[in-house]
């Protein structure tokens, strides 16, 4: 695992620990060709420089966001904003993980891509790449 991330990890209670620790392995597991950093202080994962998902500690639990997620027309994935095609999904136990869900939205998350990495080049515009 990318020491930054592990540090973001290690900086956090036990609980969300466990949880941080489960998705950085999973993501990292199901996406090895990724690249993993901090970005905007927060684990984030990249596919030829794409942000394509991430997570950080709120105040409803652990955030996992989809870069694309909106497009991966999952119902347990939640759809904040209109502006963007991110979803994401809240959770306060490692327990609450399903790892089938988890594995099929990372499967999307390669198969599904926005471009993000040239928005501000497009100011705010997205395009799809996948």
């Amino acid at each position: 695992m990318n020491l930054d991330v592990q540090a973001y990890n290690n900086s956090q209670s036990a609980e969300v620990q466990l949880i941080c620790n489960l998705l950085a392995e999973q993501i990292s597991f199901h996406l090895p060709e990724a690249e993993s950093k901090i970005w905007h202080a927060h684990p984030v994962w990249f596919l030829e420089d794409n942000p394509i998902v991430g997570y950080s500690k709120q105040k409803p639990g652990i955030r996992l966001m989809f870069w694309s997620g909106k497009s991966f027309e999952e119902d347990k994935l939640n759809v904040l904003g209109g502006k963007f095609e991110d979803a994401s999904i809240f959770y306060n136990s490692a327990d609450e993980i399903n790892s089938t869900d988890l594995k099929n939205w990372l499967q999307k998350a390669k198969a599904i891509q926005w471009d993000y990495k040239n928005i501000v080049k497009r100011k705010g515009v997205l395009e799809r790449l996948k």
